[in-house]
C-alpha cells in the first residue's frame, strides 16, 4: 500500500476540518455588512498581509491536536493546570481562549471570567473569590482576567485604593508560590498591542453592530488612561514575575500569529505524552420486536423553516 493511501483518511479528516473552519471564517466576514467601508480599507492598509488563512487553519488544526494529547495527559495523570489571560483591552485574549477551548472538553477544561465583585465579595480577603474556581486533579481552568485585575484595571479606575494595591503586590507573589507549591502549574500570558492597533480594534467594534457589546465603559476608558495601564502594567511585571510562575508576552497586532505563538508556547510549558487509551468499539444495536416508536405530536418538532 502506497503512502498516499495510507495516509487517505487522515487527509481527508483534515481537509474536511479545514472546510468548516473556512465557512465558519467566511461566514464570520459576511456577518458585517455595517462594517464601514473607510475603516475597512484603513485597517486592511495600515496591516501588513497577515498569514496565509489555509496555512493558519492547518497549523491551529495540528495545535489543537496537541491540545487534545495534552487535555488527556492531564486528566490521566491528575495534573493541575492554570493559566492567566491578561493585557490590554481588545487586545486578543478571547481569541486564544475560543481556539484553546475549541475541541476540548468543558468538564476538563474550562474558562473562569467573574464578573464585578459583590459587596460581600468586596469585604473578603481579596483572592478569596479565585479560590473556589481553581482546578482539582485532572483539571486545566483559564482566567480570562484574574487577580491582577487588582493591579490593572481597579488600580486605574480607582476602584482599589493605593494601601490595597500595595498590599496585593505584597500578596500575590506568595499566593502564586502556594499555588506552585500544592502542585499546580500557573502559567501567565500578557497580551501586548500598540496604541494604534487598539485604536483600530476598538473603531471596528464601534462601527459593527454585532461586536459592540464588547465595548464596557472600561474598555473605552482604556483609550482615555493608555498611559496610566502602561505604568500599572511595568509595575506588575516588576513586582510579579518571580521565577515559580514567570510572565509571558505575546506579540498581539497579528491576531492569527498571537494565537498560534501562544498555543504552540503554552504545549511547550508542560512534559505531556500520548497516554493509554482503551480501544472504543461502537457495540450493536438491540433490537426488540416488540417495541413500536410512538408517533409524537407535530408541534413537538422545531418548524423546518430552512
Amino acid at each position: 500500500m502506497t503512502e498516499a493511501k495510507q495516509n487517505s483518511p487522515a487527509k481527508d479528516w483534515l481537509e474536511a476540518e479545514l472546510g468548516d473552519m473556512l465557512d465558519e471564517d467566511y461566514e464570520l466576514e459576511m456577518s458585517e455588512p455595517a462594517l464601514s467601508l473607510e475603516i475597512a480599507k484603513i485597517y486592511k492598509n495600515a496591516h501588513p498581509p497577515s498569514m496565509d488563512r489555509l496555512q493558519y487553519f492547518r497549523d491551529l488544526i495540528t495545535l489543537q491536536s496537541e491540545l487534545i494529547k495534552l487535555q488527556s495527559w492531564v486528566a490521566y495523570t491528575r495534573k493541575k493546570l492554570v493559566v492567566v489571560f491578561e493585557g490590554r483591552d481588545s487586545a486578543g485574549k478571547g481569541g486564544v481562549i475560543k481556539r484553546i477551548t475549541q475541541r476540548l472538553n468543558p468538564r476538563i477544561c474550562r474558562v473562569v471570567a467573574l464578573p464585578a465583585p459583590t459587596e460581600r465579595e468586596k469585604s473578603q480577603w481579596y483572592f478569596q473569590r479565585y479560590v473556589p474556581h481553581l482546578p482539582a486533579g485532572g483539571e486545566i481552568v483559564l482566567f480570562d482576567r484574574s487577580w491582577y485585575n487588582r493591579s490593572g484595571v481597579e488600580r486605574v479606575m480607582g476602584f482599589a485604593e493605593r494601601d490595597q494595591v500595595e498590599e496585593f503586590f505584597r500578596d500575590v507573589p506568595e499566593f502564586e508560590r502556594m499555588l506552585v507549591r500544592s502542585g499546580i502549574t500557573l502559567v501567565k500570558y500578557w497580551f501586548s498591542i500598540t496604541d494604534e492597533e487598539q485604536q483600530m480594534r476598538f473603531q471596528m467594534r464601534i462601527h459593527d453592530p454585532m461586536k459592540q457589546w464588547k465595548l464596557s465603559p472600561m474598555d473605552l476608558q482604556s483609550r482615555v488612561r493608555w498611559e496610566q495601564y502602561t505604568k500599572a502594567k511595568e509595575e506588575t511585571f516588576a513586582r510579579t514575575n518571580i521565577p515559580e510562575a514567570p510572565w509571558f508576552i505575546v506579540e498581539g497586532n497579528d491576531k492569527k500569529r498571537a494565537r498560534l505563538n501562544c498555543i504552540d508556547h503554552l504545549l511547550k510549558q508542560m512534559p505531556y505524552e500520548e497516554v493509554p487509551h482503551e480501544e472504543i468499539i461502537l457495540p450493536e444495536r438491540v433490537f426488540n420486536p416488540e417495541y413500536e416508536r410512538q408517533v409524537l405530536p407535530r408541534e413537538l418538532y422545531v418548524p423546518e423553516k430552512y
